[in-house]
């Protein structure tokens, strides 16, 4: 037909033959297998084409439980907004994608410019793929090629549609669906009462769900196994001595690391940990009924403590504290290193309990591969969205805030399979609604140690009943009142930092533990030690007429930075430069530049040769073009 239509338009060539021929032969060629569907502008589409979205930091909600840790985000806008900024500083350097988009389920659980998109919307399907192609796209460009992997849950509205989009996006992913109960009850839907839903992964590179110590729930086979091979020969982790070795190992180089722990010789645990004695002082005070124990090394020289008090407390909650043998000068104390911890949790050892000090017996059995990888059916208890997703967020910010919120620990599981033996993985949700899947992050990284961290994109929309309530009183889309109920302010923020601090939205500590992988008992009261800052998206014209676009982008290249580098841009210990003032009030300030440990310089400023060298000195880095390159090339700055 193609053959024959080229023939034809040898014998009219005339302007209007040519248009009606090729016409005929593009509609030839459209694709006629697989996904077909109408392209929908959003809002936000037309937007981008005429504005820049930038991120600004709300000076009000920023929680720093410890400075020495990375940062994590929270990114109120449009998530193909956020989505835009996020590649420009992330790029490739994703390791998990974890995305609950909303469902299409016809049950006014999602808008589309602005309008709810119920069952009687003829496009909704269209619609539903549309919005999520254009974001599909740009989560590909975050993703690490060589090992990553994105997660998307779904229930049986779409999972068709998603399943096919995902083979066409990736096809050189491996990609997976499994079947997961949510509500053993079920929802009656006119037909069968639906209990579960499915759970979509798209594995990159060399990605693939790590084996882990499954727990009999997993698969009835597992338990059996597992029981008949505990006779078989058993090997310990490789337990070390507290007492640092080598380089920096006395207590003159690390005085923050010389200080008293206090045994009880009855329970043989330790009861107490001092603080760090200052240099004149070599015994802490003395406890009745404990044995204070020191760095002392087998010559009497003063050594110096592996780690910390305040991080020896959170190994000993761990399980990675032992006591050993008693020696003249108390008692040695071995722990877990980094390297053996993380292997005992990646369930290369059988955890059996917790010994009479506390610490864990692990042993490593001989367990073959298919005792360790979950099958695709998963029916676990802690999945139940009801109990462990709606009743505990009930429980942390109040009743009627969010609905459906997904299993804590049923995000906490799924994410685990890629990320257990990445301690310091960049987890990304751009779908956040409650914040599920931070709460997941800062609960790994409680159980293993890690460092794990987690940016969440969502929008501020109202629910449903609100918005009726709000209008009814004359509020509107950026009234102050209106803007206060709105998901990321409203429940994404309080449930963050409520179960960080480990207390509800009154300040009430929070009762009962949290159900971890490990013997590990973890109180909610606790809460985490983790750090996040809450960014809005907003927007800047592309081709201002009055201003020099460069000047106005120079005003948020701090969120950019902090956002790629989960840090916080003090311009004390990180700091920018955007002007010679900034140069003079950081490099060439005498009390501020032996603080500095990281710089960021605008490549527009020409620097003489003294603050060149100064600038050598210290260590620099210009600010990355791609944050904001091409937009100022389209401006010709």
């Amino acid at each position: 037909m193609i053959a024959f239509l080229e023939g034809l338009k040898e014998f009219h060539s005339d302007d209007a033959s040519i248009q009606a021929f090729n016409e005929i032969e593009n509609h030839i060629r459209d694709k006629k297998y697989g996904l077909v569907w109408e392209k929908h502008s959003e809002e936000v589409d037309d937007l981008l084409k005429e504005n820049i979205p930038i991120l600004t930091a709300d000076p009000e909600r920023r929680l720093c439980k410890d400075e020495n840790l990375p940062w994590n985000f929270i990114i109120e806008g449009d998530n193909l907004q956020a989505l835009y900024l996020l590649v420009k500083a992330l790029r490739g350097k994703v390791d998990c994608i974890y995305i609950d988009p909303p469902y299409n389920s016809g049950a006014h659980d999602w808008k589309y410019n602005n309008d709810y998109v119920d069952t009687t919307d003829a496009y909704r399907h269209s619609k539903w793929m549309s919005m999520m192609h254009v974001r599909l796209l740009l989560a590909k460009e975050l993703l690490n090629p060589e090992d990553s992997v994105l997660i998307v849950t779904i229930d049986e509205k779409e999972y068709l549609r998603l399943g096919c989009m995902l083979e066409e996006m990736f096809p050189e992913a491996r990609i997976q669906m499994i079947s997961t109960l949510t509500n053993p009850k079920g929802v009656s839907r006119g037909g069968f009462r639906r209990a579960d839903e499915y759970i979509y992964f798209v594995m990159l590179g060399s990605s693939v769900p790590q084996r882990l110590q499954l727990a009999a729930e997993w698969s009835p086979s597992v338990n059996k196994s597992s029981k008949q091979k505990t006779t078989a020969k058993r090997e310990t982790p490789d337990w070390t001595s507290m007492m640092r070795r080598g380089s920096h190992s006395r207590r003159d180089e690390r005085p923050g690391l010389y200080y008293p722990i206090y045994v009880n010789p009855n329970t043989k645990t330790i009861a107490r940990i001092g603080n760090p004695l200052p240099i004149e002082v070599e015994r802490g005070e003395e406890i009745e009924g404990l044995i204070q124990v020191l760095p002392f090394r087998s010559n009497g020289a003063l050594g110096c403590w592996q780690v910390g008090p305040k991080e020896l407390q959170s190994r000993i909650n761990q399980g990675r504290i032992r006591l050993g043998r008693k020696t003249s000068y108390g008692y040695v104390i071995n722990y877990l290193p980094d390297g053996a911890y993380n292997e005992v949790m990646s369930g290369k050892y059988t955890i059996e309990g917790r010994a009479k000090d506390g610490s864990l017996i692990a042993y490593r059995v001989d367990n073959s591969d298919d005792e360790m990888i979950a099958p695709t059916q998963w029916k676990i208890a802690t999945h139940n969205s009801s109990e462990y997703g709606t009743t505990l967020l009930n429980n942390i910010i109040g009743r009627g805030r969010f609905s459906f919120p997904k299993s804590l620990y049923a995000t906490r599981d799924t994410i685990k399979f890629f990320v257990a033996n990445k301690p310091d993985a960049i987890i990304v949700d751009f779908f956040a609604g409650s914040g599920t899947t931070f709460h997941a992050v800062n609960l790994l990284n409680i159980e293993d140690g890690g460092h794990r961290r987690c940016i969440m994109a969502t929008n501020n929309e109202v629910s449903e009943s609100e918005e009726k309530r709000l209008t009814k009183k004359g509020f509107k889309k950026g009234d102050p009142e209106w803007e206060a109920l709105g998901i990321a302010k409203y429940v994404n923020w309080p449930r963050t930092t409520c179960s960080i601090n480990g207390v509800d939205i009154n300040g009430t500590p929070l009762s009962g533990n949290y159900l971890t992988d490990s013997i590990l008992a973890v109180p909610m009261s606790q809460g985490f030690v983790a750090n996040v800052k809450y960014f809005k998206c907003s927007w800047t014209p592309r081709k201002p007429e009055e201003y020099l676009l460069s000047n106005v982008l120079c005003l948020h290249i701090k969120e950019m930075i902090e956002l790629q580098n989960a840090i916080e841009v003090d311009n004390v210990k990180n700091v920018l430069i955007l002007n010679k003032e900034d140069l003079s009030d950081t490099i060439f300030n005498n009390v501020v530049r032996p603080q500095i440990e990281n710089v960021w310089v605008n490549q527009n400023i020409i620097f003489s040769t003294e603050e060149m060298k100064a600038l050598k000195q210290i260590g620099f880095k210009y600010i990355p073009r791609e944050f904001f390159g091409q937009e100022l090339k389209e401006a010709a700055e």
